[in-house]
C-alpha cells in the first residue's frame, strides 16, 4: 500500500519566502495548499512548481478574518483528505516612521495579520489535527530576526513577532496532547523583494545608512523542508537563518 501524501498549507505563498517555501514543498512530494489574497500570484507559484495537476492548491485568504480561515482550512481539507503542516508565515511591515508619528490604524493592521493571523490558522489547525487520523502534525511559525530584535522604527512589526514566540510556545505545549509539534523559523535577510532596500541601504541603530548582506530564500526553503520532514518524534523548536554577514548578533 502507497503512503498518502503529506497535507500543507502556506500562507503568504504567493511572494517572497512563503512562495519559496511552498515551491519546495510540492516539489518534495507535498500537496500544498497555497494562501493569500492575490489569486493570481498563488496560481503562478503553483505553475512554477511544475508539479502534476491537482497537487497545489491555490486558495484566496484573509487571515486576518475568521471566517476566510475557516473557509481555507475547509477547503483544504476537503481536496486532502487531511493537514500534516501548517506555515504561519503571512505578514505585513508597517512604514519606517518614528514611533510617535505611527497612525494606531497601521498598528491593528499589523497585529492583526501578524499575530491574529497566525493565531485563528493554529486554531483551525488544532481543529483539524486533532480530529485526523492518524492525529496530529506540524505547525511552523515564521518569527524573524525581529522576533529577536528590533529595527529602528519598526515596533508594531517588532511587538508582533516577539508576540509570534509566545504563540510558538504555547502552542507547543498546548499541542502535545494532540500530538502536534510546533517551532519557529527566524530569519534574516533573505533575497525577496521585501529584501530588495538591503542592497540600497537601510537605517541601522546608531543611524547610520548601511548596506546589509542577503542570502539566498532558497536556504530558508531547505530550512523548512528539514523541520517539516521530521518524525513526529523530534521537533525543531527554535531556528535562526540568516545572511552570515547581516548585522543582527551586536545590532546596536
Amino acid at each position: 500500500m502507497s503512503t498518502p501524501p503529506r497535507v500543507a498549507i502556506v500562507t503568504g505563498a504567493g511572494t517572497g519566502i512563503g512562495r519559496a517555501c511552498a515551491i519546495a514543498l510540492l516539489r518534495a512530494g507535498w500537496h500544498v495548499a497555497l494562501a493569500g489574497r492575490r489569486a493570481a500570484l498563488l496560481e503562478e507559484a503553483v505553475a512554477a512548481a511544475g508539479v502534476p495537476a491537482g497537487q497545489g492548491l491555490a486558495l484566496a485568504a484573509d487571515v486576518s478574518d475568521a471566517a476566510s480561515v475557516r473557509e481555507l482550512f475547509d477547503r483544504t481539507v476537503a481536496a486532502f483528505g487531511r493537514l500534516d503542516l501548517l506555515f504561519n508565515n503571512a505578514g505585513v511591515f508597517t512604514p519606517p516612521v518614528p514611533l510617535e508619528d505611527l497612525d494606531p490604524a497601521q498598528w491593528r493592521a499589523a497585529v492583526e495579520v501578524n499575530l491574529t493571523g497566525a493565531f485563528l490558522c493554529t486554531q483551525q489547525a488544532f481543529r483539524v489535527m486533532k480530529s485526523q487520523s492518524p492525529r496530529g502534525g506540524r505547525i511552523i511559525n515564521n518569527g524573524s530576526i525581529s522576533a529577536h530584535a528590533p529595527r529602528p522604527n519598526s515596533a508594531p512589526y517588532t511587538a508582533t513577532k516577539h508576540a509570534i514566540t509566545g504563540l510558538t510556545k504555547s502552542t507547543s505545549l498546548d499541542g502535545r496532547k494532540y500530538d502536534i509539534a510546533c517551532g519557529q523559523i527566524d530569519i534574516g535577510n533573505a533575497a525577496t523583494d521585501m529584501a530588495a532596500p538591503m542592497a540600497r541601504g537601510v537605517p541601522q541603530a546608531d543611524g547610520r545608512i548601511a548596506v546589509e548582506p542577503v542570502m539566498d530564500v532558497h536556504h530558508v526553503a531547505e530550512t523548512l523542508l528539514h523541520m517539516a520532514g521530521l518524525p513526529p518524534e523530534a521537533n525543531v523548536q527554535f531556528v535562526t537563518v540568516m545572511a552570515t554577514k547581516m548585522p543582527f548578533v551586536g545590532r546596536g
